[in-house]
């Protein structure tokens, strides 16, 4: 396996992907960053801000020179890029990784062009990210701290396993395992439920008729829920759409736990919304240890 060293192509330069070139620059991982997307401006920006080191617009050309080649792009379009990429692979190609929020389309696009999965195709997921977007709000640090999840699957290379671990190891993340189906249902309950219902309170908000003066006496704690109704709406309806069994069935899961608290509400039944008020700050608190140790480490 061609790293350290080598060259590392990035599809789709964005906040993501720019933020890895970043941290493998720094860290020494790869010598030679290439973009390669479908638009210029991006690309040259990235150029701009010693990002990357150059760019291609011709993906034949990208897969031809990475020695690992991370694809970068939006949930939805990473499955079409994968079906584009994976028939150009030869037994000698790069490595292909990505950074997609759901790992199933991803695997059942790969499987419906080549019928089994590719040895060189490692399927991979940045937990970490920003309201912001774009290659101008990357940033060297943003995987410090936080976890990457891979989904390696029978019939991976193991060495290519191994390169794609040591990659994110080295922006100073942690990695772990989990199945493509554990990592699906996992982050459609913490991750894209939360965004579905963050932009689903400011929107009912906003349609109210006392929108106004409830935006302007709204307080800490509807900032902090809210914040991340401030992220891209383009990414995280292609997210809901590709995730949507996993996304279902959590918000399933939650309505009927809101059902319950609405009965105890509308029964005045205190002592269930103590108790589940008490059973959530407890377990609000240990996750925030669990953070704290992380951050010490």
């Amino acid at each position: 396996m061609a790293a350290p060293g080598g060259t590392l192509v990035i599809l789709g330069l964005g906040l993501i992907g720019g933020s890895l070139a970043r941290a493998l620059r720094a860290s020494g991982f790869c010598d030679h960053f290439v973009g390669c997307g479908h638009r210029a401006p991006s690309l040259e920006r990235g150029v701009e801000l010693g990002v990357i080191d150059e760019y291609t617009l011709d993906l034949d050309e990208a897969v031809r020179r990475a020695d690992i080649l991370v694809v970068c792009t939006p949930t939805l379009t990473a499955a079409d890029s994968l079906a584009q990429i994976l028939p150009m692979l030869g037994q000698q190609g790069p490595v292909v990784t990505d950074v997609a929020s759901v790992k199933g389309s991803l695997h059942r696009a790969a499987l419906s062009v080549t019928g089994s999965m590719p040895p060189r195709l490692v399927l991979a997921h940045p937990i970490a990210g920003s309201e912001r977007s774009g290659v101008d709000a990357s940033s060297g640090e943003l995987f410090e701290g936080h976890r990457v999840i891979l989904t390696p699957v029978p019939g991976n290379d193991p060495q290519a396993v191994d390169l794609v671990r040591r990659m994110w190891r080295s922006t100073g993340a942690e990695v772990v395992d989990m199945s493509v189906q554990c990592h699906d249902a996992v982050l459609a309950a913490t991750s894209h439920l939360p965004h579905l219902l963050a932009y689903a309170l400011v929107d009912a908000l906003a349609a109210d008729a006392d929108s106004d003066d409830m935006f302007r006496c709204a307080a800490g704690g509807f900032r902090d829920f809210t914040r991340i109704a401030s992220s891209d709406p383009v990414m995280w309806r292609d997210i809901a759409l590709a995730n949507r069994d996993a996304l279902l069935a959590a918000i399933d899961d939650f309505g009927a736990h809101l059902g319950q608290l609405r009965s105890a509400v509308e029964q005045g039944d205190g002592d269930t919304l103590y108790a589940t008020f008490t059973r959530a700050k407890t377990a609000r608190d240990e996750f925030a240890e669990i953070l704290a140790r992380r951050r010490k480490r």
